[in-house]
């Protein structure tokens, strides 16, 4: 397998000196292209800083970040921004939507940020939303659907960008038991299509649909484990 993410030695320190916080301490991991991993631990145990340095959000105290054999280590903010931008798609707890934008519009604005045309982004989010399964839905507006109607409409977003990253925080926290199970199968087709699918939770049912269960306690990787029917 490819390696993707190639983690040494990975520290994050903060108020260093007498009263410092190690919200991780030497991790060391690898991820391969195309897995489909979900990294779990409680509050406070170093998961949220793990899926900041992941998705270039944050830089590391000490230790290498390698992505995509890129050192993005010690990149500058704007160096980081464009890694992103190119190789990652978020998903968050909190949907993340514009209110006043249409879910197809809300789909193509990353899109014109990006300066593609305007007849092949719409062609791209229209794709992108009848994916998830919400082709008649395009002109509803955030308001007018239900939690996890705008959560598949944040995934066709980042669908519609291609990155070869999705990076899910807590994807499923806001959502009934239907909707989770309807998102975690979105998460699972993009996987089966060549996408890594990196998913940060605390909800251990939620990782068991992973290939890969990385569990992290006080800033360190406890075990990790890849499932014998994966």
């Amino acid at each position: 397998m490819e390696e993707l993410v190639v983690i040494r030695d990975m520290c994050k320190v903060y108020n260093p000196g007498e009263n410092e916080v190690r919200a991780l301490d030497h991790v060391n991991l690898k991820i391969d292209r195309n897995e489909f991993v979900a990294i779990i631990g409680q509050s406070g145990s170093g998961k949220s800083t793990l899926m900041n340095m992941l998705g270039c959000l944050d830089v590391p105290t000490a230790g290498i970040y390698m992505l995509a054999d890129e050192d993005v280590s010690r990149l500058s903010d704007d160096e980081l921004s464009f890694i992103r931008n190119k190789q990652i798609g978020f998903v968050f707890q909190g949907f993340n939507l514009i209110q006043s934008l249409t879910a197809l519009e809300n789909v193509e604005l990353p899109l014109i940020y990006r300066k593609v045309p305007k007849a092949t982004r719409q062609e791209l989010a229209m794709r992108a939303l009848e994916k998830v399964g919400l082709g008649n839905r395009i002109t509803h507006k955030p308001s007018e659907m239900s939690g996890g109607q705008q959560q598949r409409v944040a995934i066709a977003r980042e669908i519609a960008q291609a990155p070869p990253i999705i990076l899910a925080d807590e994807p499923t926290g806001n959502l009934d038991s239907q909707s989770s199970k309807e998102i975690m199968s979105i998460l699972k087709e993009l996987n089966r299509e060549g996408r890594t699918v990196i998913l940060i939770t605390h909800d251990s049912e939620i990782a068991m649909e992973a290939k890969r269960i990385i569990h992290i306690k006080d800033g360190r990787i406890d075990y990790d484990e890849i499932k014998e029917n994966a």
